[in-house]
């Protein structure tokens, strides 16, 4: 279960999808979908996307619900894959947060944020 201490709301500078991880767009106050393992992720997107030039939710703090996009363990470093879903980090990569709980590819999971490198 989600626990987000912090919301801030932004402008998608891109398509934003629901539960992905993102990261500063090209201006001040955009985001935009996180699409490497190295991007400066920044939070993750709530439950509704939106379009381009859209207002989106972002948790900054807390638990938030993110979509796996591979096989996730409890405890594991996470980063973005090219969609924005959560995966794995490997040495190297900058990181989301912690996974609060297991799980496959599509599922929601939750992610306890806590950006960095990993």
């Amino acid at each position: 279960m989600s626990h987000v201490l912090m919301w801030r709301a932004a402008d998608a500078g891109d398509a934003v999808a629901s539960h992905r991880i993102v990261k500063y767009g090209d201006a001040d106050g955009k985001v935009v979908q996180s699409s490497a393992a190295e991007d400066a992720h920044v939070g993750v997107s709530g439950r509704a996307s939106a379009a381009s030039g859209g207002r989106v939710e972002i948790a900054r703090a807390g638990i938030a619900d993110v979509q796996y996009g591979g096989n996730v363990a409890r405890g594991a470093l996470l980063t973005a894959d090219a969609d924005g879903k959560a995966v794995a980090a490997a040495d190297g990569n900058r990181v989301i947060g912690i996974a609060e709980v297991s799980g496959a590819a599509g599922d929601i999971g939750q992610v306890l944020l806590a950006p960095g490198l990993h």
